[in-house]
């Protein structure tokens, strides 16, 4: 692709596109193996922080999960519509609200978990053990470089 005034554009000639490709096509990957299960990858942050942690209150579970406020109210809604989750007033402050997994979330896992590791060794087959330790050191530096509020 020529840029008017500017040097030809070849996309797949930078690691980013690569980056960005590989992602779409795991995502998917996941996706398609969790829909069944009626999981989704958005799902993953909270149904982890519960697992690990067992009940929080939402305020807890938004710093857990590391996600924003408006996108944790819907996503619990719909984890709660999908009998994932429930929520009920915390016993020490009623106004606050207490976030569970479900006996169906709990029985689920077993089955997302494989479902993802059955995805994770798709995507890496014929990827040695030297090329994987290699290809994630390479990515959680440019996870830090983009990261960094300080860089340009």
């Amino acid at each position: 692709m020529k840029v008017k005034g500017g040097p030809a554009w070849a996309p797949e000639s930078v690691p980013t596109f690569w980056i960005n490709h590989a992602s779409r096509l795991i995502m998917r990957h996941f996706e398609e193996q969790l829909r069944p299960l009626g999981f989704g990858m958005a799902y993953l942050p909270v149904i982890i922080a519960l697992e690990e942690n067992g009940p929080l209150l939402q305020r807890d579970l938004l710093e857990r999960a590391h996600v924003e406020q408006p996108t944790m109210a819907a996503l619990l809604g719909r984890m709660e519509r999908d009998g994932l989750i429930v929520r009920a007033p915390d016993p020490v402050d009623g106004r606050a609200r207490r976030v569970s997994l479900t006996a169906k979330a709990k029985a689920r896992l077993p089955a997302v978990m494989s479902a993802m590791q059955r995805v994770v060794e798709r995507a890496m087959s014929g990827v040695s053990e030297r090329e994987r330790a290699a290809l994630m050191a390479t990515l959680r530096r440019v996870v830090e470089n983009l990261d960094d509020p300080s860089a340009g």
